[in-house]
């Protein structure tokens, strides 16, 4: 990996963790900080297609269901798409009070995509949906 690949995967890196940090500190401003006006998020059952609707209702949900919860994140692959996107593959989940471990049924597959714009890395997209277990 060159040197300018390397700063862009960590830049990418710490954009997650502030994000995860202000998830788990209920704080929906700075969970957005790093998404782009337009971003959009797709959640099973729910677009929200603006970085203020996504901001509005994680206010709503971290004063609500998710008081108290931060997230689990195992980043499974950061691949580059032309010189100013990347697409990041996690496993996540939701970790409530009291959990140590994001049961099966509670973990997601997200897609974050990545855009760089003046010279910083931005969240232009986040779409999750369930890890279904295998069959049987």
């Amino acid at each position: 990996m060159s040197d300018s690949r390397a700063a862009d995967e960590a830049a990418i890196q710490a954009v997650l963790v502030d994000s995860y940090k202000a998830w788990e500190a209920g704080d929906a401003a700075g969970m957005v900080a790093n998404y782009t006006a337009d971003a959009t998020a797709i959640i099973p059952g729910s677009l929200r297609d603006s970085r203020e609707v996504i901001r509005e209702n994680m206010a709503l949900a971290f004063d609500g269901p998710l008081k108290g919860s931060s997230t689990s994140n195992k980043q499974l692959s950061l691949r580059f798409v032309g010189r100013d996107a990347a697409i990041v593959i996690s496993e996540s989940g939701i970790l409530f009070p009291g959990q140590t471990e994001v049961p099966d049924t509670g973990k997601v597959n997200a897609t974050w995509v990545f855009e760089k714009r003046d010279g910083q890395w931005l969240i232009a997209a986040y779409h999750n949906s369930p890890v279904l277990a295998p069959a049987q």
